[in-house]
């Protein structure tokens, strides 16, 4: 790990800049609608959301609450993401969630809190806890990239199952996150093998 590290550089820190400023029911609501889909085409679906009401941002829980679903799906959300969205933004709107202290919570309890979301699992928890939160000790084990990183480091004929990795994290901790962004270097890299 320590010569994958020196090899791709400094880590970069999360949140990135352009992170920091997304509020965190949009940033949740991305992930919703980007679930399954390629990139150009979730972008795509992501901006036609958006523009369903003024502003340059996604509209506030309330607001995305008062629109007719006919618009949602016509914005090319699936009918399962519509009510994902709708779950979300309800839990947000009422407070359920608690997204306005979230940073002053333990990850577990984000995690606990966010599940209870339609179509937010473990990954898209631990996702926003990374990349919105900025926590430094969050290893995302069932990320199959992740997995492939590591299968990739260590040489090993298959990738390790979740909790092999959950294991082989330990050694990491306190900055797991910081692990995970370099194991997804390594299954990203085109130099196989040159750390």
């Amino acid at each position: 790990m320590a010569r994958a590290l020196k090899h791709y550089g400094p880590f970069p820190g999360f949140p990135q800049p352009e992170n920091r400023r997304v509020p965190h029911f949009e940033s949740l609501a991305r992930s919703i609608v980007f679930q399954q889909l390629a990139g150009a085409a979730a972008r795509a679906i992501w901006q036609r959301v958006i523009a369903l009401t003024p502003g340059a941002r996604l509209a506030p829980p309330a607001r995305l609450l008062a629109l007719p679903e006919d618009q949602l799906r016509g914005a090319g959300l699936s009918r399962n993401k519509v009510a994902s969205l709708r779950d979300l933004a309800q839990r947000a709107h009422d407070g359920t969630l608690g997204l306005r202290r979230a940073a002053l919570l333990e990850d577990d309890e984000i995690i606990e809190r966010l599940v209870t979301v339609r179509g937010i699992g473990p990954w898209t928890a631990q996702m926003f806890l990374m990349f919105k939160l900025g926590r430094l000790d969050v290893m995302p084990s069932t990320d199959l990239g992740v997995q492939e990183g590591a299968r990739e480091l260590y040489r090993l004929d298959q990738r390790p199952t979740p909790d092999e990795l959950t294991e082989l994290a330990r050694a990491w901790a306190p900055l797991r996150s910081v692990a995970a962004w370099t194991l997804w270097r390594v299954k990203d890299g085109d130099d196989e093998g040159g750390w």
